[in-house]
């Protein structure tokens, strides 16, 4: 299966790399509305009950990159030659921006949450549980179960809903109307959850310019790196 749209070929102009500095930067933006959002509560006007704030503008689009990412990493499943390299290198950056992800988000280390490697490495494994036993259904449905139990238990970011959005992503590669519908059902329609979507219609499923070892692990290594900057940028504004 390979990611469909419903757009016609010559709307689909976006690579693989381009939808993936565009999930890059909608993650700076949320991450950083996150770290100033003191500065950012100001009331600009309200729209169907819902009191919009810049925060709230912000956060909205950075809704944008979970979705994006997963589709990335599904396609990213289909193209590797190595599936366990794959998922040890998500786990390994799992580790590395555990420490980030905890000072960002708690300023100290409860190691309470995981971040979002975690769930991502969790839907690559449950996307190669499909693929390896999908001639088996009873091992591959406890696999995947247990995969969902753990993303719940480990309370990585998104928790079961995002491994299971992962995987409906990859399932529904062929029906984009579906695959978008299932997404904001599961997700919620508020901010960019839904506009994602439209995004990902204009994927030509071409690698595009992100390429070799050097350009795939900026793109992994600026996760913990961005995370460490703004926790020391809030420390340094709001001394907490």
């Amino acid at each position: 299966m390979i990611q469909q749209s419903v757009f016609p070929e010559r709307f689909r102009v976006m690579s693989g790399s381009a939808l993936k500095v565009l999930a890059m930067v909608a993650m700076l933006v949320d991450h950083s509305a996150i770290c100033f959002q003191p500065l950012l509560n100001r009331y600009l006007f309200t729209l169907f009950d819902v009191r919009f704030t810049p925060y709230v503008l912000l956060r909205g689009f950075g809704r944008i990159a979970f979705p994006i990412f997963c589709v990335l990493l599904a396609e990213g499943f289909r193209h590797t030659r190595d599936p366990r390299r794959y998922a040890l290198s998500l786990f390994l950056f799992a580790l590395i921006s555990e420490v980030p992800y905890d000072l960002f988000n708690c300023g100290a280390l409860p190691f309470e949450r995981q971040n979002v490697f975690f769930t991502l490495l969790l839907g690559h494994l449950g996307i190669w549980c499909l693929k390896r036993f999908r001639q088996t259904p009873l091992p591959s449905s406890l696999t995947l179960i247990a995969l969902g139990i753990c993303a719940a238990k480990l309370n990585a970011d998104y928790g079961w809903k995002g491994f299971l959005l992962i995987l409906l992503l990859y399932l529904l590669a062929e029906q984009p109307v579906v695959q978008a519908f299932a997404g904001i059902t599961l997700l919620g329609w508020p901010g960019g959850v839904a506009c994602a979507f439209p995004f990902l219609n204009l994927y030509n499923g071409e690698r595009g310019f992100v390429r070799g070892k050097a350009a795939k692990y900026f793109f992994y290594c600026f996760y913990p790196v961005h995370l460490t900057i703004l926790w020391l940028l809030h420390r340094h504004f709001f001394g907490y």
